[in-house]
């Protein structure tokens, strides 16, 4: 293959990904604290090498696939009226503690799980600004939270929910549609959070936008495709008139 079939197939396989991130978008329109997710690509430059002037010496461009940009504007916040709900205004991730480790999340919808601890969505205890599981007793039967993360009952003070920010947000690494890891970012806490209690922060993805760019996307993925069809029938006929001249 020549040339312009690499070129092109670099585009189409980008193109290809480019899709399936519009796709994951779309799919976590609905998903609390989801945050909308872009690819990076970039140009890469080959110098072109054996050919004699005036034809040689031009750069060739391919597509390179360097990362993924996460939108981090806040998405809208979503009243629910369960006092377990709670959002975060501004910056800020909640902490909660799984299997691997510390993870972070903007999804608030909380309940109470075994123990009488408070879990997230995936059963992984939320933390207090100790590091500790936050539990409440069957005595605790009417539960606020503040606005500054304290959690209390009729019968005092609970907890205070750990809600941590990062320097680098970018860096964080994804773990399926909800949680991050620090990527070896320091989390620094937030001393005066504001948190929003018996409301959810919804997905930051904009379903009619995200739609749109996925069908302008496939067009791409149709138009690039056409072309190494092309290409190739190309290649194809060049190779037949060579062989029939050699016949």
């Amino acid at each position: 293959m020549d040339g312009p079939g690499y070129i092109i197939l670099s585009r189409l396989a980008l193109q290809s990904r480019a899709t399936e991130v519009l796709a994951h978008n779309v799919a976590n329109a609905d998903t609390p604290g989801f945050r909308a997710m872009r690819p990076v690509f970039a140009e890469f430059v080959s110098r072109q090498t054996g050919t004699e002037t005036p034809t040689g010496g031009r750069n060739v461009a391919f597509v390179q696939d360097r990362a993924t940009w996460r939108e981090m504007e806040a998405g809208p916040l979503q009243s629910t009226g369960n006092p377990l709900d709670v959002a975060i205004s501004g910056e800020g991730f909640f902490a909660v503690e799984t299997p691997r480790g510390e993870r972070f999340t903007r999804a608030g919808r909380f309940t109470i799980g075994d123990g009488g601890r408070i879990v997230d969505m995936e059963g992984n205890p939320v933390l207090s600004d100790q590091q500790q599981p936050i539990a409440v007793s069957p005595n605790d039967t009417r539960i606020t939270i503040q606005g500054d993360g304290a959690i209390r009952s009729e019968n005092g003070t609970l907890g205070r929910l750990r809600v941590v920010n990062f320097a680098n947000p970018q860096s964080l690494r994804a773990e399926g549609d909800r949680n991050f890891d620090a990527g070896g970012e320091q989390p620094q806490p937030i001393e005066r959070p504001t948190v929003v209690q018996g409301s959810l922060e919804g997905s930051n993805v904009r379903p009619i936008l995200e739609m749109t760019r996925l069908t302008a996307e496939l067009r791409e993925f149709q138009y690039a495709a056409q072309f190494a069809e092309r290409e190739g029938e190309r290649l194809s006929t060049a190779v037949e008139r060579i062989l029939r001249r050699r016949s």
